[in-house]
């Protein structure tokens, strides 16, 4: 399984990105799909996540009501909308992946920088 974030960049406050995260390497209809994110000198923490069915999403509480995660089974991406950025929602963000019956995520992409200015 190959995973490759993209989108990120240096954005103002109330601005938006769009992070993709395309994946490779097997089919991925039983896998659940996250984002993850690590400031600097933090922990790495739980952004969001959806099953590659569609049918469940789930958000951390920071993301709620500014972020949307969605995913393209026909271009086997996953994407992060986020909106309404603040300067706390700086960090790498990484997209991972794992089967849908085992709660640890096996599969992780390299990163990509997300730097929300004030």
């Amino acid at each position: 399984v190959q995973l490759q974030a993209s989108g990120g960049g240096l954005v103002q406050a109330g601005g938006s990105l769009r992070l993709s995260c395309a994946a490779s390497g097997r089919t991925f209809s039983n896998y659940c799909m996250a984002w993850f994110r690590q400031a600097p000198g933090k922990e790495r923490e739980f952004v969001s996540s959806i099953k590659w069915s569609g049918t469940s999403t789930y958000y951390a509480d920071s993301a709620k009501g500014r972020f949307t995660i969605s995913r393209d089974p026909a271009k086997n991406t996953v994407s992060l909308q986020m909106n309404s950025l603040k300067p706390e929602d700086t960090a790498v963000y990484y997209c991972a992946a794992r089967r849908a019956d085992v709660r640890t995520y096996d599969y992780w992409g390299q990163g990509t920088q997300v730097t929300v200015s004030s």
